[in-house]
């Protein structure tokens, strides 16, 4: 099956290398509006993708994305070039839209006429109202990348605290990827409450939460003061949702799609399979996280209503 990226920089390189090592696309196109740039990052990865035999990594324009069933679009200003790293900034990526609402203006129009039937994978930031402009701009099936790697990083932060495998930790954060994202304090390893294993510590309860949502909320900004983008485990993450679809696995993860609910783009835990989101899997919540939630939805049309399309 072919998958398309459209957007060469850090993040399109990181999602190509992580769906040429995961091995689950035939054929893989990356399209940027610098063709040479395409063409160099294309150059790079295809050497080492003869280690991962099977995957045929070429450059290409939009006509090149007729039959693919998802694309990838990391094209857009990043974090650090548009001014979203301050972690007082209650705005956060939401920062980023006005400018990368302007960059899908140009890309979904032509992607659109390419590929009527492909699920668009929204990476750029911020992923969940750049989902709603996909919609708004006429192509029906979309997905955001939602609060899956917010998640990951959630567990990886407890399974550091508790010493296991973060693959041991059922734990969720929803809403938006970005400042206002819902953590769900509910997370269990074996049907074992967390918070319980957390207070065997010696701080406070307070304490622990604080720092989990800290590290958690803040990790982008951690990690672009230290190598200038977040870049790798989003790649990671975009792959894996990627391999999801194509794979028809009909995976429970919690990706960015349409809620007409809550009247915007959000993370909630989410059936996934060749269709997109086939099903929503919506946890029980305490009042606070249910109010939470509620907040974030509030935020995300708050920046909706900005679009102007």
């Amino acid at each position: 099956m072919k998958i398309g990226i459209i957007g060469a920089g850090a993040v399109g390189a990181a999602c190509l290398t992580a769906v040429v090592l995961r091995r689950f696309a035939q054929e893989v196109i990356v399209l940027d509006r610098d063709h040479k740039k395409a063409q160099g990052l294309v150059a790079d990865v295809q050497y080492g993708a003869t280690l991962s035999s099977g995957t045929d990594v070429r450059y290409g324009d939009y006509a090149d994305l007729m039959d693919a069933s998802l694309v990838m679009i990391t094209a857009g200003v990043n974090e650090k070039t548009g001014g979203a790293t301050d972690r007082s900034d209650p705005a956060g990526r939401l920062r980023l839209l006005d400018t990368n609402v302007d960059v899908y203006k140009d890309i979904v129009p032509k992607l659109h006429a390419a590929a009527p039937e492909a699920l668009v994978l929204v990476v750029s930031d911020p992923p969940d109202p750049l989902a709603d402009v996909v919609r708004m701009l006429g192509h029906e099936y979309v997905l955001s990348t939602g609060t899956y790697l917010d998640s990951l990083r959630f567990r990886f932060h407890l399974a550091r605290r508790l010493r296991v495998n973060a693959n041991s930790i059922e734990a969720q954060i929803l809403g938006e990827h970005g400042t206002s994202e819902v953590f769900i304090w509910s997370a269990r390893i074996a049907g074992t409450p967390v918070r319980e294993m957390l207070l065997r510590s010696s701080q406070s309860w307070d304490e622990i939460r604080g720092q989990v949502e800290q590290d958690v909320r803040y990790a982008n900004i951690t990690i672009i003061e230290g190598i200038g983008a977040s870049q790798h485990g989003i790649g990671m993450v975009s792959a894996r949702i990627a391999e999801i679809v194509l794979r028809d696995e009909h995976a429970v993860i919690p990706v960015g799609s349409y809620h007409p609910r809550y009247g915007v783009t959000l993370s909630v835990p989410t059936v996934v399979g060749r269709d997109g989101p086939l099903q929503v899997l919506e946890p029980e919540m305490s009042e606070e996280e249910q109010q939470a939630l509620q907040r974030s939805a509030d935020t995300l049309k708050a920046a909706g209503r900005r679009i102007s399309i």
